[in-house]
C-alpha cells in the first residue's frame, strides 16, 4: 500500500483537483441540460492541439496549449451566443453537431501523421500517470482562481443555470453571464484535456454530478456528494490500474461508470428496503 501512494500520489492529487472544479461545473452543466458541452469543448481543445501539432509544435508544448485555449474560447463564445430565451433549435443539438464535426476534423488531420493513431488515443484518455509536480501546481492555482471567481458570483451563476426565466425577469444580462461561464469553463476544460484526455475530463464533469443528483435536491448536497464520489472513484480507478496493470485513463472512466450503476441500484432499492 505504501508503494502505491509513493508511486501514484501525483496522479491521485491531479484527480482530486479535477474532482474539485469539475464536479462544481458539472452541477451547472446538468442543470442547464447541456450534457455534452464538456465533450464538445474538450474536443475543440483537442482540435486546437492537433492543428498546432500539424504546424510543427510539440503536442505537449506551451504553444499547443495556447492553440487549444484559443480554439476553446471560440467554441465557448459560440455556445454562449446560441443559448436564447426561446430556443427554436435546442442548444444540445448545436453542441452535438460541433462535437461530431471537430472530432471528425481531428481524425482527418491526424490521419496524415505517421503517429496519428497513437495521438488519437492520447486525446481520448490522455496519460495522467505522467503528470508532473509543476503541472499539478499550475492546475491548483488556475482552478483555485476560477473557483473563487465562481464562488463570488455564485448566486448569479446558479440562478441562470437553475432558473433562467427568473434571471431574465430580473433583468440579468444572461448572454453576458453565459459568456463568462463558458469562457471559464473552456479554460478549465482546455487545461484538463491537456493532462487527462477527453474521456476522463467528461467523466469527472458529468458522472459525479449525476450520481449526486440521485440522492440530493440541494446544490450544497450535490456538491458534497459529487466531491465524495469523485475522490472515491479516483482512488479506486487508479488503484485498479496499478494493481492489475491496466491503462489508467480507461480504468478510471470505467470505474466512474461502474460506481454510477451501483449508486443507481442503491437508489432504486432504498424505497423498497425502507418499506420492509
Amino acid at each position: 500500500m505504501s508503494d502505491f501512494f509513493l508511486l501514484m500520489w501525483k496522479p491521485l492529487v491531479a484527480c482530486f483537483i479535477l474532482t474539485g472544479i469539475h464536479t462544481y461545473l458539472g452541477v451547472h452543466v446538468v442543470e442547464r441540460k447541456v450534457i455534452f458541452v464538456d465533450l464538445a469543448l474538450a474536443q475543440i481543445a483537442a482540435l486546437g492541439a492537433v492543428l498546432a501539432f500539424m504546424f510543427g509544435f510539440s503536442l505537449h508544448g506551451a504553444a499547443t496549449y495556447w492553440f487549444s485555449l484559443g480554439a476553446t474560447f471560440i467554441g465557448a463564445i459560440i455556445f454562449s451566443l446560441t443559448r436564447t430565451r426561446r430556443e427554436k433549435i435546442p442548444q444540445e443539438a448545436i453542441i452535438g453537431i460541433v462535437y461530431a464535426v471537430t472530432a471528425a476534423a481531428a481524425v482527418l488531420i491526424l490521419s496524415r501523421a505517421a503517429e496519428g493513431d497513437e495521438e488519437i488515443r492520447h486525446m481520448l484518455v490522455g496519460n495522467i500517470l505522467l503528470v508532473g509536480l509543476n503541472e499539478i501546481m499550475a492546475m491548483a492555482i488556475l482552478y483555485g482562481i476560477v473557483g473563487l471567481f465562481h464562488w463570488y458570483f455564485r448566486k448569479t451563476f446558479f440562478l441562470i443555470s437553475t432558473k433562467p426565466e427568473e434571471a431574465y425577469q430580473k433583468g440579468i444580462k444572461v448572454r453576458w453571464w453565459d459568456s463568462l461561464f463558458y469562457l471559464t469553463f473552456g479554460l478549465v476544460v482546455t487545461s484538463s484535456v491537456h493532462i487527462a484526455g477527453v474521456l476522463i475530463v467528461f467523466s469527472f464533469l458529468i458522472i459525479p454530478a449525476v450520481g449526486a443528483i440521485l440522492f440530493s435536491d440541494k446544490i450544497s448536497g450535490r456538491l458534497f456528494l459529487g466531491w465524495s464520489f469523485g475522490i472515491l472513484a479516483s482512488l479506486a480507478g487508479i488503484g485498479f490500474s496499478y494493481y492489475f496493470d491496466l491503462p489508467t485513463g480507461a480504468t478510471v472512466v470505467c470505474v466512474f461508470g461502474g460506481l454510477l450503476i451501483l449508486l443507481a441500484l442503491i437508489r432504486t432499492l432504498l424505497p423498497k428496503l425502507s418499506k420492509q
